[in-house]
């Protein structure tokens, strides 16, 4: 248990780090307003601090910086309660002023306000087509052997795929088939598509068809394929504004992380609701050794549809981020719920 003294001690030399990236020594810390305590006395406790893990010394100077477990301590427990500016709820409350209707504005938006109010890099993941609910559902045929499926979901996202079409399928039944799909299919979760298709919808189509086989494949490759995973960024390139990332190969092997979607996409996705803060190592991937990842979820009524996220250094302003974050990301519920 850390003693009071040693708590502000703590909050000081994270606060002035996040502030200003360089480190902070005790005569620096007892000249800072509230702090009542002789440089000797702050040096005492400097020195417990950095023996408990809480912060480090670096090389080039006598000064002290936090260490993840110092930031780990400090996101868990000295965080305060932070009041957005009225000029930052002027800009997000624009942003869903501006009559769009369409998810991919929305998001696309929000990822480049977020990322313009912290400079840091945000990343949205969308909804992922398999953890929503069919709407409605057109076939288009293309030619005599192909022909594009356009799905749309409950939350707004329109995917294009494009197959083959068997030529025991007669141009002719295109229609009865999505009569019967979109009587039958809606508003059943994509995950269970198999299920209908396999059960009720081919005991149906093989009324009309000659060949259930060659149908049930058909629809299969319309309806079931599997579809990359949907990530819109903003700010990427503000990560080199900061002054931990002008190492050249760390920015590399960084940006390979971002350009990677589907295992971007891998470390976003999160199973439980709210905040969720991980710093440095803990996002367990040595790319992101020296960054701090902040994400939030959206939701559709009951159902999680998504995360956005912050990706910045460890020194990020965890308060303001995490209050941007949840506004956001409640706007975003809010919006979408006010459509479907």
């Amino acid at each position: 248990m850390l003693t009071n003294r040693q708590l502000l001690v703590l909050q000081v030399i994270i606060d002035e780090f996040i502030q200003t990236a360089q480190p902070i020594g005790s005569r620096a810390i007892s000249k800072k307003d509230g702090v009542s305590y002789s440089s000797a006395t702050i040096r005492n406790e400097m020195a417990d601090l950095e023996d408990l893990g809480y912060i480090e010394k670096t090389h080039s100077s006598s000064g002290r910086v936090p260490s993840e477990k110092g930031y780990r301590f400090y996101v868990d427990h000295l965080l305060s309660p932070f009041h957005l500016s009225s000029s930052d709820m002027r800009v997000i409350k624009h942003t869903f002023d501006r009559g769009m209707v369409e998810f991919e504005q929305v998001v696309q938006k929000s990822a480049k306000v977020l990322s313009d109010l912290t400079n840091y890099t945000s990343i949205i993941l969308g909804p992922e087509v398999f953890e929503t609910k069919l709407k409605q559902i057109q076939i288009i045929s293309l030619s005599d052997t192909t022909a594009v499926a356009i799905l749309v979901t409950n939350t707004g996202h329109v995917e294009h795929r494009s197959f083959s079409v068997p030529t025991e399928i007669h141009p002719s039944d295109l229609e009865k088939l999505v009569n019967i799909l979109n009587d039958r299919l809606v508003n059943v979760p994509i995950v269970k598509l198999q299920e209908k298709l396999y059960t009720e919808i081919a005991q149906l189509i093989d009324t009309f068809t000659s060949d259930l086989d060659k149908a049930y494949q058909y629809l299969k490759a319309a309806l079931l394929d599997e579809q990359p995973v949907k990530l819109y960024v903003g700010g990427k390139t503000n990560i080199l504004m900061q002054p931990e990332f002008k190492d050249i190969e760390k920015i590399r092997s960084l940006y390979s992380v971002i350009e990677r979607e589907d295992k971007l996409a891998n470390i976003l996705r999160s199973n439980s609701d709210g905040i969720k803060v991980s710093i440095g190592h803990e996002n367990k991937i040595e790319e992101m050794a020296d960054c701090s990842l902040i994400t939030a979820t959206y939701s559709l009524g009951d159902v999680q549809m998504g995360t956005i996220a912050l990706l910045g250094p460890k020194r990020m302003e965890y308060s303001r981020v995490i209050s941007l974050l949840n506004v956001l990301s409640n706007q975003l519920s809010k919006t979408f719920n006010s459509w479907y």
